[in-house]
């Protein structure tokens, strides 16, 4: 019962975080299973992904009803997740733990690193907010995340949601609620490509219920949260974690099997950086609070795709 309590608040952590960022839900999870419990990595990937069929749902109406999701984006990138999502499955689910254990760890230190460094150095791109974005730019994207989001037991927002902001075309309220609500897609095909390949052998349905529980209860606080916590910081926040807790995997005897004092030596820097990567995004989002605001950042985009469709209607046909 301890044990499910604990999962049962991972599961709204992770919510909490990934739909206020648009990140790190199953990367979070992920990464607390493999220290909590001693399930094979893809019987956690797959108890996660069955967790997130429900915590994704709750998640995107949530997101729906806060006006927070594009549609249109959520198919074209969504179809495409699915896909990739099926086919990690289907690799992961046919490796054996000795490698994939520190595999995983090594997909999710990579994927934690990226948030940390990408929210903490790079602010938000307002040029192109509000002009379409093309299939040929969402088609591969989702392709590759969700492949990424079945192999790692996360990754379709660390994927998906800075690429997304990186294009500049979309609110960021927006990018986390549009991921948030094709997550649902990714989530099923991945938990159907691992019970087709495992039979349910292995996956932990008592954890599973205990992650939605969690996951169901934070989804709307996390959908209002979007508009008022700063990204920059839970970027930060978040990337760090889940540096740290892969890293303890990689050191330790499941991977390179470090002397104690290099494991601390290693855990000291990591911390020290995350320290440094914080305050300093703290620092920036105090620079730019009024520009990132979310409103601010709404009222441009009306304006960019009004100004579009202006510009469209005076073409001649």
């Amino acid at each position: 019962m301890p044990t499910l309590v604990i999962v049962a608040f991972v599961g709204l952590l992770g919510q909490l975080v990934d739909g206020s960022l648009g990140m790190a839900f199953g990367v979070t999870a992920t990464t607390f299973l493999v220290a909590l419990t001693t399930l094979s990595p893809a019987a956690i990937s797959a108890t996660i992904h069955l967790a997130e069929i429900g915590t994704s749902a709750v998640s995107g109406a949530s997101h729906w009803r806060f006006g927070n999701v594009d549609w249109k984006v959520v198919r074209r990138i969504g179809v495409p997740g699915a896909i990739g999502a099926f086919v990690g499955a289907t690799v992961l689910s046919n490796l054996s733990t000795e490698i994939a254990k520190p595999l995983m760890a090594v997909i999710l230190l990579v994927l934690g690193l990226y948030v940390l460094l990408r929210f903490t150095f790079r602010g938000i791109d307002t040029k192109n907010l509000g002009k379409p974005l093309r299939s040929r730019f969402l088609a591969p994207l989702g392709l590759f995340g969700g492949f990424v989001d079945a192999t790692g037991g996360g990754g379709w927002g660390p994927v998906g949601t800075p690429a997304l902001l990186a294009s500049g075309r979309m609110e960021p309220r927006k990018v986390v609620g549009t991921i948030d609500t094709s997550e649902f897609l990714v989530a099923l095909a991945a938990s159907l490509g691992f019970l087709a390949n495992l039979g349910g052998e292995g996956v932990n349905f008592g954890y599973a219920g205990a992650i939605l529980l969690g996951g169901v209860i934070a989804a709307p606080i996390a959908a209002w949260l979007v508009r008022h916590f700063p990204p920059r910081l839970l970027g930060a926040s978040v990337g760090g974690l889940i540096v740290l807790t892969n890293a303890r995997t990689l050191v330790g005897k499941s991977a390179l099997a470090l002397d104690p004092g290099v494991q601390r030596a290693v855990y000291i820097v990591i911390v020290a950086g995350w320290i440094a990567a914080f305050a300093y995004s703290f620092v920036q989002y105090r620079r730019d609070s009024v520009l990132e605001s979310a409103d601010s950042i709404g009222e441009l985009a009306a304006r960019n795709a009004s100004a579009g469709d202006d510009a469209k209607a005076t073409v001649p046909a």
